[in-house]
Order: C-alpha cells, then sequence, then structure tokens
C-alpha cells in the first residue's frame, strides 16, 4: 500500500503542470550543499535533489511513514544515489546534526502540522548561518474539491505571517504554480547581519573614492 501511494505521489510531483523542472531552476541548489526534504512522501524531489548536490552533498529525506522512506530508500539504490539519507521522524522531533543544513524543503506539508511557528522557530537549529526554507504549500480550493473538503492549503499570508512570528523573513516568492504559492525564508537575523555588511561595503567603497578624488586634487 506504500508502495502504490508512493507512486502516486511521485506521478503527481513529476506532472509537468506542476513545473517540477521551474522549482528545480528556481531553488538553484549547488553541488556539496546538504538538503532536508520533509514529507518527502515517495521522494521524487529528494532523488533529483540528490543528483544535483552530487556525492559530496547529501539529501535527508524526512517522513513519518517508515513504507515510505523503504521506498525511498530503495529507488535511491536502483539509482545509484549513495547520499540520499531516509530519515523518520519520530514525535515532532527531527533527528538531524545542528547547523547542517543549508536548505529545507517543505511541499505540500505544512497544513499537516498542528503548531507551526513552534515548529518553525524549531527548524532554525538545524540551518546553516545562510540557510533558507522554502515552504510550497495548495493554495485554497474550490469548495468541492479534494482540497476545499479536508482543508489541505494554507494561505500564502498565513504563512508568511506565521514564519514572521517564528523569526524568519520572505526572501522571494514565485507565481508560476497553478495550485500551490512558493515562498523562500531566511533567518531573520541572517538578512539584517547581510544587510549590514553590504552597507558597510558601500561606506568603505566611498570612503575610497572619496579619498582618490582628494588625492588627484591635491
Amino acid at each position: 500500500m506504500a508502495s502504490f501511494q508512493a507512486k502516486m505521489f511521485n506521478k503527481k510531483a513529476s506532472d509537468p503542470k506542476n513545473k517540477p523542472d521551474k522549482i528545480i531552476e528556481a531553488i538553484a541548489l549547488k553541488p556539496g550543499q546538504s538538503i532536508a526534504d520533509i514529507g518527502s512522501g515517495g521522494g521524487y524531489f529528494s532523488m533529483r535533489f540528490a543528483k544535483i548536490v552530487r556525492k559530496e552533498g547529501r539529501v535527508c529525506a524526512v517522513d513519518t511513514k517508515p513504507g515510505f522512506l523503504e521506498y525511498v530508500k530503495n529507488s535511491a539504490k536502483e539509482k545509484g544515489l549513495d547520499n540520499v539519507i531516509p530519515t523518520l521522524v519520530s514525535g515532532d522531533k527531527l533527528d538531524l546534526p545542528e547547523k547542517s543544513l543549508d536548505l529545507i524543503f517543505m511541499r505540500n506539508v505544512t497544513h499537516h502540522i498542528p503548531n507551526r511557528v513552534e515548529y518553525f522557530k524549531s527548524l532554525k537549529q538545524f540551518l546553516k548561518p545562510n540557510g533558507r526554507i522554502v515552504i510550497i504549500e495548495y493554495k485554497k480550493g474550490k469548495i468541492f474539491t479534494f482540497r476545499g473538503l479536508f482543508g489541505h492549503c494554507i494561505p500564502k499570508e498565513t504563512i508568511i505571517q506565521e514564519m514572521e512570528e517564528a523569526g524568519y523573513l520572505l526572501e522571494r516568492e514565485f507565481n508560476f504554480l497553478p495550485e500551490q504559492h512558493f515562498t523562500i525564508y531566511a533567518a531573520e537575523n541572517e538578512i539584517k547581519n547581510n544587510h549590514n555588511y553590504n552597507t558597510c561595503n558601500v561606506l568603505l567603497s566611498l570612503l575610497r573614492l572619496f579619498w582618490c578624488n582628494k588625492k588627484e586634487v591635491i
């Protein structure tokens, strides 16, 4: 049963109308990076991430269902991907090394999380200083759709507000997905640090220009 569900998840994730290639392009992963695919399901994106980050990188396929993770494990073995690490969630705690991740990827999973602000706060411990969180979530559907009937959706504005409460700021957003919104976040202190760093660089450049011009006048 888990294998059948995993295949169905992968079939939907890979459907061209859901634009998986554009998602991959927008995230802009690099070789050597460490990724956590939270709610990995059948592992479609985990496998694609693993190919991009190569052997020097790693992808933690995180899920609550052992059957899905067994499917992911077998798929990775078939594809010769040694850098995919199936990771079972025990309760609400993630078994991941602190400050180890360049990116946390969450697709169609946040509507399952009951206390999202606290959960998002807890993810900070796993991110590297410049780490990012990608959230792709369903938009509100019509009342008689699956999303409408079962509440498998969260408005983008709600996600942005909850992430701000958890200490993150919106870095980028994309509007090319037909059924979902797609946002990327960074920890608030990291954005401020980068802003301060860039401001200092601009001031230093202005000072250098001032002194160069002053010497020419003299």
